[in-house]
């Protein structure tokens, strides 16, 4: 069954070239893990920077944003190549790029319900999200993120009937078609959306009357514009991708619909907030932008001494 519907899906990408979808894929890629490691080393430089949960929470939306980039990009290559890989190095790159992407999606959401508590409880938020709270918390957002796919993977491994089959194409849909996957990532996308509404609901109710709305291009409007954006390009491709799997599993899609709606989501659309992450996150907030500029200017600074040595 894995080597009929790789077979048939390598012959739909080849009939409509979409091996070219790789080119834009390297390129947001690149871009973006030149702008991550950047901002990354601003963070922890930065003393300060480190020892605040916000920023502890943008460091690791930038590092799960990489290890998914790195592992798409590699995923995505390696099926334009129509190299054949072993059904088991397929498995683990699809539950490590579902543990990264649950891992950048839960963060996101736990940097709206940061910026809700320091809002809504100013008093007794330093004293209950420390920079030891805030470090336990992202390793269990990562133990979350990673339970539900590798203990799926232990399960398909213990009934498989030929484990090491070799495959030309690394599909997603075959190996999350078990276990419910699809329900899970509704459900989990549908909960982390109702809250992230709530609490910007509720911001809005407590901080109406004290006039940071009234001005057009105030900063409370701006910033919250920018992060609605991109959690708007952080969830739309997992809804979609969940339709994918949905679809795929009732086997009323046609074949080359859905290879171009997968084509599209795994190439563009789930690449576009890893791009805006690092500006829209990261450079919007005035610590991290003169952390990168002191950078800048110290290794210039040392540059030109060396010149003149």
């Amino acid at each position: 069954m894995i080597l009929n519907h790789t077979h048939q899906w390598a012959d739909s990408m080849k009939k409509w070239n979409l091996e070219l979808f790789c080119i834009p894929t390297a390129i947001i890629t690149l871009a973006t893990l030149l702008a991550n490691p950047v901002l990354l080393i601003c963070i922890f430089l930065s003393r300060s920077l480190r020892q605040e949960t916000r920023y502890l929470l943008v460091a690791n939306t930038l590092i799960a944003d990489m290890l998914f980039l790195v592992l798409n990009l590699a995923t995505v290559m390696i099926n334009s190549l129509g190299v054949q890989i072993p059904w088991l190095a397929c498995e683990l790159a699809i539950t490590m790029v579902v543990t990264a992407y649950c891992c950048a999606v839960l963060t996101v959401t736990l940097m709206v319900i940061d910026t809700f508590a320091a809002v809504r409880w100013p008093l007794r938020y330093h004293d209950f999200l420390t920079p030891c709270h805030t470090r336990c918390l992202l390793v269990g957002v990562w133990i979350l993120s990673a339970l539900y796919p590798f203990t799926l993977l232990i399960m398909m491994k213990v009934k498989e009937d030929s484990p090491h089959e070799k495959v030309i194409y690394c599909l997603a849909f075959i190996f999350l078609k078990e276990g419910g996957i699809c329900f899970y990532f509704f459900v989990a996308a549908l909960i982390c959306t109702l809250l992230i509404l709530y609490c910007y609901i509720r911001l809005y109710m407590v901080t109406r009357t004290q006039g940071i709305w009234h001005n057009r291009f105030s900063r409370a409007r701006v910033t919250v514009l920018a992060h609605g954006v991109l959690l708007l390009l952080y969830f739309v491709p997992g809804f979609v991708f969940t339709l994918e799997l949905f679809m795929f599993q009732k086997k009323s899609m046609s074949q080359d619909v859905h290879v171009w709606i997968s084509t599209v989501n795994c190439c563009i659309l789930m690449l576009l907030p890893r791009a805006f992450a690092p500006y829209l996150y990261g450079l919007r907030y005035r610590e991290i932008a003169d952390t990168l500029m002191l950078v800048l200017l110290h290794r210039h600074k040392r540059l030109n001494q060396i010149s003149l040595s």
